[in-house]
């Protein structure tokens, strides 16, 4: 149960992390105007990166390591939601991100303004896979 217990954690620090960045951070960002929101990115992007990539991959590794010893196909299958953000991430989220870190970005361009609007929209995806996965850990744990 201890695997369970530590993939639920995970599950849930990443969710909250995630759904915070989307519904709060990031939104508060984009109030501050294109120039500042993209200059703020970078910082905010490389504290945040480490820490969910830990907790996602820790998260599914866990999630496998319960369900191997015995606590049910909900506990892989929602460790394995966790997991895929990270090939989201990867290659989905990360050609928006290399563009938004580049220098040669013009951070008060219209295309700043575009790449900040999509991040947002496919880091919210990160966000329902993470509260799914939180959630369906969370019941598990519950309904046992």
């Amino acid at each position: 149960m201890l695997l369970e217990l530590i993939a639920t954690f995970c599950a849930g620090l990443f969710a909250g992390a995630a759904i915070y960045i989307t519904l709060v951070e990031h939104p508060a960002r984009l109030e501050c105007g294109t120039a500042l929101a993209a200059t703020e990115f970078g910082p905010s992007y490389r504290r945040a990166a480490v820490m969910q990539a830990s907790l996602a991959a820790l998260g599914f590794l866990t999630a496998l390591a319960a369900w191997a010893v015995g606590r049910g196909l909900a506990v892989l299958v929602a460790g394995c939601l966790l997991r895929l953000v990270i090939p989201f991430t990867l290659l989905v989220i990360l050609p928006t991100n290399k563009r938004l870190l580049d220098p040669s970005l013009d951070r008060d361009s219209t295309e700043a303004a575009i790449l900040l609007a999509r991040w947002g929209r496919l880091h919210a995806v990160r966000s329902v896979a993470s509260v799914l996965a939180f959630g369906a850990l969370a019941w598990h744990l519950a309904a046992r």
